[in-house]
């Protein structure tokens, strides 16, 4: 049997996710070495070694993930821990948060920063798959299927806005919505639910323009003024794309070559955190651009597969989850780099410096494996592998579907 597990394992994801990982940090040395001199007068790889350390953490909880049984997640005790400690994560923040770029998202923990709202993302992966997992055989029940474990997301995603942390908020909600339409509930429950989000957000929308200016600081403000004109303000908010499209423009196909980047001498603000990309574009060109989207594509991919062929609900909903989560969270990183959205100060997954996002990335990581495992295990040795039966729960008719149709 531990010769079967060990076959069953999918080692296309942990190679790429090693690859991404040691790729990242290769070039947090580069991107940062001239900052941690010129700006903390710390040595030239202080942050090298302290990412070194968060993927050496980060790989330990990846393994521990990895081969530990994720139908335990569905336990409710465990359920009901998680969440409280998310949301007490959250109350910790505003009480004892620690303020870096105007944003009080972090908490001291000795030499180290933890950044709760990171944890927060995985929490809601697990806790809304699991809901909606428990919840199949009434899941078209709206009131009682569909619309309580909403009140959980959207109070989570309230915590991180106050922070403020739109673009976390923003990933949180997006990657809640993904486990939602996912969830096997029909097209009428959805559209209800749409129906009810437009009404609110119609009701809202005058107080909302009323309120404009205090619901919409000055830094959101300049972000989007930035956005739209970067070189012509580019001494105050359109500095850090502008000096992004100098970076990218330089690279060409080729790029500089590594180490060699001009723009990181003081010129892009946070060039080893959230515009990384711009630094591998100028160094590594074309190339190093295509080798980081090849990767975190095909890790995107992989887990919407996953999550398509899995046999069980719970199974499906996580790996499509942390699929969204990745995919999501690369999405708007790039598009702000590259100018397509506005800046919100969001890590790009495995490459940008930051111990909470590895270790959250780390977690999902594993997860995933272990989901992969159980699915490649039943395919490949399962005693009866077309009957949908074997979940855990009876399922609804849209899961059933799905094994139909893959049978």
């Amino acid at each position: 049997m531990f010769k079967k597990i060990i076959k069953s394992y999918d080692y296309s994801i942990i190679a790429v996710y090693i690859l991404l990982c040691l790729f990242g940090l290769v070039m947090v040395y580069s991107s940062s070495m001239v900052r941690a001199v010129q700006w903390y007068e710390y040595p030239a790889d202080f942050f090298y070694q302290k990412q070194k350390i968060n993927l050496l953490i980060g790989f330990i909880v990846f393994l521990f993930f990895a081969v530990f049984p994720y139908k335990a997640y569905r336990n409710k005790t465990f359920l009901m821990i998680m969440t409280g400690m998310a949301v007490l994560g959250l109350f910790a923040v505003a009480v004892i948060g620690h303020t870096t770029n105007n944003a009080q998202s972090w908490i001291s923990v000795g030499a180290r920063k933890i950044q709760p709202s990171e944890f927060v993302k995985i929490s809601v992966i697990i806790y809304l798959s699991a809901v909606y997992a428990n919840k199949q055989r009434y899941i078209d029940h709206f009131n009682k299927g569909v619309f309580p474990p909403i009140f959980f997301l959207l109070f989570v995603c309230f915590l991180i806005k106050i922070e403020p942390d739109n673009g976390t908020a923003f990933i949180t909600l997006l990657i809640g919505i993904s486990i939602i339409l996912c969830s096997g509930m029909s097209f009428r429950s959805i559209s209800k639910l749409i129906l009810i989000v437009l009404t609110i957000g119609l009701v809202f929308s005058p107080f909302i323009v009323m309120k404009f200016d205090k619901i919409f600081t000055e830094g959101n403000k300049g972000r989007i003024v930035g956005y739209l004109d970067p070189f012509g303000t580019y001494e105050k908010e359109g500095n850090q794309l502008a000096n992004s499209y100098l970076a990218i423009g330089s690279g060409g196909i080729t790029g500089l070559g590594l180490g060699q980047s001009v723009q990181k001498l003081g010129y892009l603000p946070e060039p080893h955190t959230d515009f990384i990309m711009a630094i591998i574009a100028e160094e590594l060109g074309v190339f190093g651009v295509g080798f980081v989207m090849l990767g975190l594509g095909y890790l995107v991919l992989r887990g919407i597969f996953i999550g398509i062929r899995s046999r069980d609900p719970f199974g499906s909903m996580l790996a499509i989850g942390i699929a969204s989560m990745i995919g999501i969270q690369a999405f708007i990183n790039l598009g702000g780099v590259s100018g397509l959205i506005p800046i919100t100060g969001v890590t790009l997954p495995f490459i940008s410096y930051g111990g909470s996002s590895i270790l959250v990335l780390s977690i999902a990581m594993g997860i995933l494996t272990n989901v992969a495992m159980f699915k490649n295990y039943e395919e490949k040795f399962g005693k009866s592998k077309n009957n949908p039966e074997q979940a855990s729960q009876p399922v609804h008719p849209a899961f059933q579907q799905r094994y139909n149709l893959r049978n």
